[in-house]
């Protein structure tokens, strides 16, 4: 299975990105704000997301707002 960024890149284990667009959090007043580092991501059973920890929160993000670092 490949897993791609926003641009295309392939994404791998361990790699980071950055998110590309303000997101907010569902069920939570959390926003995460555009350019947040997340290091090592972890690819899931879908191609369009990942998981990652921000701010000590393990998070399911969806591909097309991110960009490989």
């Amino acid at each position: 299975m490949e897993v791609k960024d926003s641009n295309g890149t392939d994404l791998s284990e361990g790699d980071s990105v950055k998110l590309i667009k303000d997101l907010k959090v569902r069920g939570s007043s959390t926003m995460l704000k555009r350019g947040t580092l997340i290091k090592s991501i972890h690819l899931t059973q879908d191609a369009e997301e990942i998981e990652g920890r921000v701010d000590k929160t393990m998070m399911v993000l969806k591909t097309m707002f991110l960009q490989k670092v």
